[in-house]
């Protein structure tokens, strides 16, 4: 997959003809994924290549400048996982306060239409863009309609009674759902940061964890203690995840995300560990001793081990 800023860069690739989407695609769920199949297939069957238009920033982090912890996953994330979905090259177009007033008309016409080999346009079934939301199907289609570029809108995709979006991804998230989470996503949830050092009270009672650095507009589950996995340096390893403020040892300390990896020793300090949530173990809580608490690690760890992933 190719990265650009613009669709004129296509033209050192000569020219090709496209097939054209474009949205957030915040988390690259199931819903994105069966769209951007069938844009696939319809793109190579028509000999076109496929190209996703978005956004960096995501417009929330501009539009809401109170907005915390909303995105399903990192940039970096987004572009490998529209990757392995088909896409041929990303249009990251950067967001500003400035772009954020362009009308439809002038987002299609400034920053689409100026590519003239585009040979159709899809869009999801509840996007609409421009100042004030004005752009939807209808309006694209209108705008096109002398133009050659065929206009489609895609359905939504169910997950049993669910349509799927970003927004519902987010609730279970919230609520602590991985099992939902993961059929809505078509993965595992993960989680992609630095290992930063931490109080070091994990390494003190002989169950290491690794703390992650996040971005702070990146969404973190529902507080407690999760299966998962982690993966570093090209390794998978089975691991428990602590979601919380460590409230046996400090009340109010703040939120923190850390993994024991099982069965690893080593340092970890300053690599990328990508943690992915398999399932919800059970509520943090505060014990009466510490001894209690190493007690219960370690049926968490024992229950981590032989978790089945299916």
């Amino acid at each position: 997959m190719h990265l650009h800023e613009s669709l004129s860069s296509l033209l050192a690739h000569g020219s090709p003809a496209i097939a054209l989407t474009f949205g957030n695609f915040d988390g690259v769920h199931l819903g994105h994924q069966t769209l951007l199949q069938e844009l696939k297939n319809k793109a190579s069957a028509e000999n076109q290549a496929l190209v996703v238009i978005t956004f960096n920033p995501h417009p929330r982090k501009i539009l809401q400048s109170h907005a915390e912890r909303f995105l399903l996953g990192s940039y970096g994330q987004r572009r490998k996982w529209l990757a392995d979905a088909g896409v041929d090259h990303l249009i990251e177009i950067p967001f500003t306060r400035d772009f954020s007033t362009l009308s439809a008309a002038a987002f299609l016409d400034g920053h689409v239409l100026t590519y003239k080999n585009i040979k159709s346009i899809f869009l999801g079934w509840d996007f609409a863009f421009g100042s004030n939301k004005e752009g939807d199907a209808a309006f694209v289609k209108e705008h096109c309609r002398n133009l050659g570029v065929r206009v489609e809108v895609c359905l939504a995709y169910p997950v049993g009674e669910l349509k799927v979006s970003s927004s519902i991804v987010r609730e279970n998230l919230q609520q602590g759902n991985m099992e939902i989470t993961r059929q809505l996503l078509g993965r595992y949830f993960a989680l992609d940061g630095i290992v930063v050092r931490g109080e070091g009270r994990g390494r003190k009672i002989g169950i290491p964890t690794a703390n992650l650095q996040l971005d702070s507009d990146i969404i973190i589950p529902q507080k407690g203690v999760y299966v998962s996995e982690s993966a570093c340096r090209g390794l998978v390893y089975r691991s428990v995840t602590n979601i919380g403020h460590n409230p046996t040892f400090e009340a109010d300390k703040a939120l923190t995300v850390e993994t024991h990896l099982i069965d690893y020793s080593g340092d970890l300090y300053g690599e990328n560990l990508e943690i992915r949530f398999l399932s919800r173990l059970r509520d943090e809580r505060r014990f009466p001793t510490v001894n209690d608490l190493i007690a219960q690690l370690h049926h968490d760890i024992h229950t981590g081990r032989g978790f089945i992933i299916d």
